[in-house]
């Protein structure tokens, strides 16, 4: 497993892979540490905390599907900052994103890359989002923030890769009905798949 040769002191039994939706993690996952916390922020800190407070982790793995206008339907990205995009206390003289009286930076950078995956800020929000025009994130779920923020306090490494199952357009809806059923085997793809040796 590319985790294991990228932790190499983490065993696969102190792994837990995160996700929303069993969907999203089809058969593939089988037999491994999984959580399925169901959908928005609220479900995903409640499931986490428990979850984390039970078993105590070593590595957290977020696997979920994703809207992005940058990137096309089937491709992984690997997010490392994230925006709670709902967040909006502007009427009161704060930055949007901002959580009042919060010392959490409006981008929170928490997470490990993932050698040959492009890089993104995903912004989560309890909202399907259809169009997120300039805003400072390229990627949309409705639970990575969560995730990244309990993983971050908690102290616990914490990597994040999201499906493209729609381009957070018009059509996002029919696309993501469509695509997450897709993402089990992408995400086997990148996670599993041995690397082929070169002949000389």
């Amino acid at each position: 497993m590319m985790l294991t040769q990228q932790f190499p002191t983490i065993s696969p039994s102190d792994i837990l892979f995160v996700f929303a939706l069993e969907a999203e993690a089809g058969d593939v996952f089988t037999g491994m540490n999984t959580l399925f916390t169901g959908i928005g922020k609220v479900n995903a800190a409640v499931a986490l905390t428990k979850a984390i407070a039970q078993q105590r982790p070593k590595l957290i793995v977020n696997l979920g599907s994703a809207g992005s206008q940058r990137h096309g339907k089937g491709e992984v990205v690997c997010c490392t900052r994230f925006v709670q995009r709902d967040m909006d206390v502007t009427p009161l003289g704060f930055a949007r994103y901002q959580t009042p009286l919060s010392d959490t930076p409006v981008i929170l950078e928490h997470g490990h890359a993932i050698d040959g995956l492009p890089l993104e800020t995903c912004g989560s929000g309890d909202s399907f989002e259809i169009n997120h025009g300039d805003a400072p994130y390229d990627v949309v779920d409705m639970e990575a923030y969560v995730f990244a923020l309990i993983a971050r306090n908690e102290g616990i490494p914490f990597v994040c890769l999201k499906y493209v199952s729609d381009d957070a357009g018009s059509d996002a809806a029919d696309d993501w009905a469509v695509q997450v059923h897709l993402a089990a085997e992408a995400f086997k793809r990148v996670l599993f798949s041995q690397p082929v040796a070169r002949l000389e």
